[in-house]
């Protein structure tokens, strides 16, 4: 009886196991694609800010950066 329980008390364990590493793998790809549309989004709001000062309007957009401000980069674009 001792051998069953702790044969089942191995397969519960690897399978513990298994799961944890593909939800920190799952944990890691919904990080990098967080990253990746919080530095489109920059990308898009420098964009329209672009267009809007060429444009016909003369008043600043609400969500322009300071003159000497640095771009967004993410963390996930160092590691490539």
């Amino acid at each position: 009886m001792q051998w069953v329980l702790a044969a089942a008390a191995w397969l519960v364990a690897g399978v513990a196991i298994v799961r944890a590493r593909r939800t920190a793998k799952r944990l890691e790809r919904m990080q990098e694609s967080y990253w990746d549309l919080r530095y489109e989004l920059g990308q898009l709001q420098a964009r329209v800010n672009r267009l809007e000062s060429d444009g016909t309007s003369n008043a600043p957009a609400a969500t322009t950066l300071p003159a000497g401000a640095a771009a967004f980069v993410p963390l996930s674009s160092l590691k490539r």
